[in-house]
């Protein structure tokens, strides 16, 4: 890697880094007005734009050990936002439903991170978008090819 690659490469996993932290504090902020927490915020998306995922699922999703979304979902029906069903296929395995009180807060959730990607992308030309989207998708097809 010459001198301009390894200078461009840092300057771009900073500005990652950089963008995705600002992101998580945005978000944080706006579902914590509406007396979300982040996690539940993240897993409400989530189980709006996936019906019927399944616990195992849902961790994978959010990058999260089993045990601890078992406890997030432990918290989540405690506060009427989900059910969880065992799979008619595998009792072993349960399906999350939303409640329509869940329904509801995905919803909201939804929507903040609709509006957020309004403000953050809605001035960047969609040509420019869709080279950053080939940078990041060829940086992790890299990193599969190249994985430990």
């Amino acid at each position: 890697m010459n001198e301009l690659e390894d200078r461009l490469t840092k300057d771009f996993l900073e500005s990652l880094t950089t963008l995705s932290r600002r992101l998580k504090t945005r978000f944080d902020a706006r579902v914590t007005a509406h007396g979300l927490t982040f996690a539940r915020g993240r897993a409400l998306m989530l189980l709006v734009r996936t019906p019927d995922i399944t616990q195992k699922e849902l961790a994978c999703k959010l990058g999260l050990e089993q045990a601890t979304v078992v406890r997030l979902l432990d918290r989540m029906e405690e506060h009427d936002l989900i059910r969880r069903i065992p799979d008619e296929n595998d009792r072993r395995v349960k399906k999350i439903h939303l409640t329509e009180q869940g329904e509801a807060g995905g919803q909201l959730v939804k929507s903040i991170g609709e509006a957020i990607r309004q403000e953050v992308f809605g001035d960047i030309p969609i040509k420019d978008l869709e080279v950053a989207i080939a940078v990041l998708q060829s940086a992790s097809a890299s990193m599969d090819e190249n994985s430990d």
